[in-house]
């Protein structure tokens, strides 16, 4: 997906799944990012986890030009007009302040406010955004609390990111409330230390056929 398109997509859209990435060797930037679009997952969200996420950002934005990067763990105006700067074309938060939305609604970019309460999802609701992050979602409550939560708030849909493995993906995946789910999976650690890239390719094209296979809604 173009940069331009992707601006105006919603994030929940641009794949079943988004990879979370903690990146502290800015060197792997562009051969990570490369391997995950080349295994289907354009979405990539660089948490602001670690001194180098900026640069990565930045790098794969430059250099990866099928990616569409974003910054996740954003928790201040100052995240997200850094982040904007660096080339994040979506910006994702654990939580959100009146302040921080409105940074967020003025960055120009897609973002996905962090909510794990009924309460949060309503007042989110009132300032006309419906689409969120569902976070911790295992800790949460899970797919039974989504779920729970199409009943009332049918408007409301999520992206669910914390503790979810491709084994319980497809399960999050089949709700009708659920656009996209956010994991990290496909990149384990032992895999990205040896740069090995082609496990992460593989990884990331199983990741990215799982809605396929998700039960139906």
């Amino acid at each position: 997906m173009n940069p331009a398109a992707a601006a105006k997509a919603s994030v929940l859209d641009l794949a079943p799944v988004v990879p979370v990435v903690v990146i502290d060797d800015p060197a792997n930037a562009l051969p990570l990012a490369r391997a995950l679009v080349a295994g289907g997952l354009p979405a990539i969200e660089v948490t602001l986890r670690t001194p180098v996420a900026l640069e990565a950002i930045r790098a794969i934005a430059d250099g990866v030009p099928d990616a569409v990067v974003g910054a996740g763990t954003v928790i201040s105006a100052a995240h997200v007009g850094d982040a904007v700067d660096a080339g994040a074309r979506f910006l994702v938060s654990p939580g959100w302040t009146p302040a921080l939305l409105d940074a967020m609604k003025a960055s120009g970019v897609p973002f996905l406010p962090g909510v794990s309460t009924t309460s949060e999802v309503v007042a989110l609701l009132e300032q006309g955004v419906d689409e969120m992050k569902f976070f911790p979602a295992e800790a949460a409550g899970g797919t039974a609390y989504l779920k729970s939560l199409a009943g009332p708030l049918p408007q409301a849909r999520f992206c669910p990111t914390g503790g979810i493995s491709a084994a319980s993906a497809p399960a999050y995946l089949a709700l009708r409330n659920v656009g996209c789910v956010g994991g990290s999976w496909m990149l384990p650690g032992d895999a990205v230390a040896a740069k090995d890239w082609a496990r992460v390719e593989s990884l990331a094209r199983e990741a990215a056929a799982l809605s396929a296979g998700a039960p139906s809604r």
